[in-house]
């Protein structure tokens, strides 16, 4: 008997081709967890909206700016590249310490998909499966996402599976200490910023208002990372990018506050993306490209990002330390 180890993450598209964006961005936003209109002519609305006008723009946009980053860490997608290489330390330690380990990866939207993921372990011989989803903090667009395409597709088997679902591990203290590890890494040669913007991605303000924990995670993650970095309430702001769309989303926004500090006469900003556990197209080209030019063109004079965690010894340790609570029971 054996057992699965299975990561996922958000997902990418094959190439960054208009092709592949229209494929990948109709898969994404017609999840009803990512985009959720409240009533019927609200939904009817997003449906022609999406197919007749989102869908018919944005992919030639998504598609130039996934070109800036693509190969960045190696032939192809950033985050495909990174998860590979996270699952492949990840099964060296693990495999060092326990025997009849299957290891596979799987994204929410695009390929390698959950589906082929989850039925490659069971035809592995797989009687149970450890699932993280690498998100740390949870949330119904992402965590709750990906229960909902694992339990499609475990409806559709003949027999049960014993599954271990992993949900969110924002407070733990090793992620903690990775965090701050990556910061202090970054600013032996960067240099201590006036600021230190913890910039997470955003969410409509109306899933937080009816319920969805992710925004207490995100807050609960800044405080327990400036503790930890020893920084005053003046030494850091949370902020959340990404924003899509006319809704209201939660604030303050990462661009508006990169702005507004530069409009005060703030110069040296650093911005860590604490949501993020590998670097992908929001971290790369969002974040070290697009709002750094918001933030110099403003009158900044120094920005860097301080990358995500990615395949780092420490946090593959975290990874390692959350599976094996689930291996030793």
């Amino acid at each position: 008997m054996k057992t699965g180890i299975l990561l996922t993450n958000l997902g990418t598209p094959d190439a960054p081709t208009e092709r592949d964006l229209r494929r990948y961005l109709r898969q994404f936003l017609s999840d009803p967890r990512v985009v959720n209109p409240e009533n019927f002519w609200q939904k009817l609305g997003w449906k022609f909206a999406l197919n007749f006008i989102i869908l018919r723009k944005r992919p030639k946009v998504s598609a130039e700016n996934y070109a800036k980053i693509w190969d960045k860490f190696g032939p192809g997608s950033p985050l495909l590249n990174i998860t590979k290489s996270q699952l492949n330390k990840l099964s060296t330690l693990l495999s060092e310490d326990y025997d009849n380990l299957e290891f596979a990866f799987g994204m929410r939207y695009g390929n390698p998909s959950i589906h082929s993921a989850l039925r490659d372990l069971r035809d592995k011989g797989c009687s149970e499966v450890i699932i993280l989803p690498l998100y740390p903090q949870q949330s119904g667009p992402t965590t709750d996402s990906t229960v909902d395409v694992i339990q499609y597709e475990l409806g559709t088997w003949t027999y049960d599976i014993d599954v271990a679902f992993i949900e969110n591990y924002f407070n733990h203290p090793k992620y903690i200490n990775a965090l701050a590890n990556s910061v202090k890494n970054h600013q032996k040669h960067s240099g201590k910023p006036e600021k230190l913007i913890m910039s997470y991605h955003g969410m409509p303000q109306r899933y937080i208002d009816n319920g969805d924990v992710y925004y207490e995670q995100c807050l609960q993650t800044s405080k327990l990372l400036a503790s930890k970095l020893k920084l005053d309430e003046n030494d850091y702001i949370i902020s959340f990018q990404s924003v899509f769309g006319k809704e209201e989303w939660i604030k303050p926004y990462t661009d508006a506050t990169l702005k507004s500090l530069a409009n005060d006469g703030v110069k040296h900003v650093q911005v860590i993306c604490p949501g993020f556990s590998a670097d992908c197209l929001e971290t790369l080209e969002e974040i070290e490209v697009e709002n750094k030019n918001y933030f110099i063109s403003a009158g900044g004079d120094k920005f860097s990002y301080v990358p995500a965690l990615n395949d780092n010894d420490d946090h593959i340790d975290m990874i390692y330390s959350l599976i094996t609570r689930y291996l030793d029971i």
